[in-house]
């Protein structure tokens, strides 16, 4: 794909659909307010007990639409073995450095899988390295011409201002949550789209909830999230820095 030019916001995530089911409504809410996003998934999907990679590669293509991200791609990591390499540091310094976000999402650094708690730890010392002036990624961009042939350069170094961890399946308070209460049931729909993953069938019966069930517990765990800002319904985050304020008076949510 393309790419967009820099975005505000890039998702990193281990696989096709943990954005949607993590973040999605906050990327919803990002673009609502003139701002781009993107989204790099570091897997394909092809150990999945369901589906193949091809259809979730379509599935995510859908999502990706009704998200409004102006980029989406995955790298080649194998599923299942998302790893904290050098090699899979450099791949995802190459997309920071392309990209150039602000913000970047990654996942919380705990969890059941673990390509997901890997994710955070590889993610962040990406964003770390992308920062050094003398790393090469072995992903030249094409500069001006030199005595007939193209001079090639490194691309130009880059580090996002801000790292936020999408939170959550994670049993930890958040820093803060982003209310998603106007875009819910698009949320809902970029979810769906997954149809080889979450619609009812008998291979991973036994692992995967039913269809009629995955409205009424994402809705839920949204609420949930919502009333502790007193809002509908939220996505929650961590952010590791102490927040700053610069007005007491403007600071949102009522204390009582």
């Amino acid at each position: 794909m393309a790419d967009p030019g820099p975005v505000d916001i890039l998702a990193i995530a281990a696989h096709r659909d943990d954005v949607e089911q993590t973040c999605g409504g906050t990327l919803l809410r990002t673009c609502s307010l003139g701002m781009t996003t993107a989204i790099l998934d570091l897997t394909r999907g092809e150990s999945g007990t369901r589906g193949t990679a091809e259809e979730r590669a379509a599935e995510a293509s859908e999502a990706a639409a009704i998200l409004s991200v102006t980029w989406r791609d995955a790298l080649d990591i194998p599923d299942g073995r998302v790893e904290n390499t050098w090699e899979n540091r450099l791949k995802i310094v190459a997309v920071l450095r392309r990209l150039r976000p602000r913000v970047v999402i990654l996942p919380y650094g705990s969890g059941r899988h673990p390509d997901h708690y890997n994710t955070a730890t590889l993610g962040y010392e990406a964003c770390f390295l992308s920062g050094l002036a003398k790393l090469d990624t072995g992903n030249p961009q094409t500069g001006s011409e030199e005595n007939g042939a193209k001079r090639v350069s490194p691309y130009v170094p880059y580090r996002p201002f801000k790292i936020v961890y999408a939170s959550l399946y994670a049993d930890v308070r958040p820093s803060f949550v982003v209310d998603i209460t106007p875009f819910i049931e698009d949320r809902h729909r970029a979810l769906m789209a997954y149809r080889s993953q979450y619609a009812n069938q008998q291979q991973g019966s036994g692992l995967f909830v039913p269809e009629e069930e995955i409205r009424e517990r994402t809705f839920s765990v949204a609420r949930h999230y919502g009333l502790l800002a007193g809002v509908r319904y939220a996505e929650p985050f961590v952010q590791k820095e102490i927040g700053l304020v610069d007005d007491l008076t403007l600071i949102p949510v009522q204390s009582m």
